[in-house]
């Protein structure tokens, strides 16, 4: 047997599995419709209970033979792990394709040029600009790893390295100026390439508290594409399958790990409370996170010791982003399965469901060609367009019908498509 026939042996068998690239694509719209009505936001909703206006931006390649990337968002949740918020299929990654997906982002997430966002990301191209066109006010940081990727180019050196990271951890300016003092007499040239970067992007000391987490990596979308790493080689609707399926069984195991929870707390929330009260912390640990320092704990029992009533316990302190009852209030909020392929079109439902397999047929992409630019989403504004057409034509056609039954004609009983 020739290696070429056990080669299309291969491929027919992987089509059998996994679809058919172009005849997925063919369905896409069918396929976004059909997700959009059976989960019309749970994600959105699950990030608004999070209290935590923080998100990680990135993308990934496809390694189909259909290029594109796979442009990802990424909250953190109450105790801290990932929290999956948004993807979409682009051609590739320029400040066009962020535009789109963060306006996108925008309208579901009600944010507006004057939003007090937390953005990290890797300075990926077009994406900086993109973010200064939309959301002018938000804060933006940049993944200290990348920036010491892009530094070791030129300096190679664990010293380096760990002056970096102490630059980056202190809390407050006076210790931020004193460890980059010590990174100037270290190296000078590596000093002054990484000033040119404001700290305001990488530093701790100067983050606002507005996030209330301290992060300085943008691990969050890099776990999120190492989880969906075996769908991004398959079918186009296999591979968006692949990341629902898992957005639902990551939904579905967090919600276990809550129901075996008790106390006011989220368990990482307690242990860094329990550290907090043995060992002593730096200064504006509290304002950038939102979890008690050690100064605070000595503050409020030296308040209790001194006879001073109604003292909350520490739990109280800890702000409500880090609550059990806020992360139960995250991860309600469930992904629905959907319907087989042979239920996606002229499938007999009342109401807005059958109204969307009605208008869905024709629609063409916002940017022009069928499929130029890869968005599962319908605008509202289309639909609400649609419908009224719909609505006009149905009643046009019920009005002829009125005025046949007038003259003695008779009427048939029919769906008008």
């Amino acid at each position: 047997m020739s290696r070429m026939k056990v080669h299309r042996a291969k491929e027919l068998d992987q089509k059998h599995v996994f679809g058919d690239f172009q005849k997925q694509h063919a369905i896409l719209r069918d396929y976004g419709l059909e997700l959009m009505e059976r989960n019309p936001g749970a994600l959105k909703e699950g990030f608004k209970a999070n209290l935590r206006d923080f998100i990680g931006l990135d993308g990934t390649f496809m390694k189909g033979p259909y290029p594109g990337q796979i442009l990802t968002v990424v909250g953190v949740d109450s105790n801290n792990g990932i929290y999956p918020l948004a993807y979409a299929l682009v051609e590739n990654e320029t400040k066009n394709s962020w535009t789109w997906f963060l306006e996108q982002l925008g309208d579901d997430l009600e944010l507006y040029a004057n939003s007090n966002f937390t953005f990290i990301l890797d300075r990926q191209k077009g994406i900086i600009p993109a973010i200064a066109k939309l959301f002018p006010q938000v804060e933006h940081r940049f993944c200290l790893r990348h920036i010491y990727e892009n530094m070791k180019r030129q300096w190679k050196d664990k010293e380096l390295k760990d002056l970096v990271w102490a630059c980056a951890t202190a809390t407050t300016i006076r210790h931020f100026e004193k460890a980059l003092e010590e990174l100037k007499k270290f190296k000078a040239e590596a000093h002054d390439w990484l000033i040119q970067i404001p700290p305001a992007h990488w530093a701790r000391s100067h983050f606002s508290g507005r996030a209330h987490t301290n992060i300085l990596l943008n691990n969050l979308c890099e776990v999120l594409n190492g989880k969906i790493q075996g769908g991004r080689d398959k079918p186009i609707i296999y591979c968006l399958e692949y990341i629902r399926e898992y957005l639902m069984k990551r939904i579905f195991n967090v919600q276990r790990e809550i129901d075996r929870c008790h106390g006011p707390l989220t368990p990482t929330a307690t242990s860094l409370l329990d550290q907090m009260e043995r060992q002593a912390q730096k200064h504006r640990q509290w304002e950038i996170t939102g979890m008690l320092c050690s100064h605070v704990i000595s503050a409020i029992w030296d308040k209790i010791k001194h006879g001073a009533k109604n003292v909350p316990e520490l739990e109280h302190w800890v702000h409500p982003c880090y609550w059990l009852v806020t992360w139960a209030e995250v991860y309600k909020h469930k992904i629905a399965p959907i319907n087989g392929r042979l239920m996606w079109v002229g499938r007999r439902r009342k109401g807005r469901g059958h109204m969307m397999n009605l208008l869905h047929r024709g629609i063409n992409c916002p940017r022009g060609g069928p499929l130029s630019h890869v968005e599962i989403t319908i605008t509202k504004g289309i639909i609400q367009e649609l419908v009224k057409v719909k609505v006009a034509l149905m009643t046009k056609e019920l009005k002829k019908q009125e005025d046949r039954s007038e003259d003695g004609g008779v009427v048939e009983n029919h769906q008008v498509f």
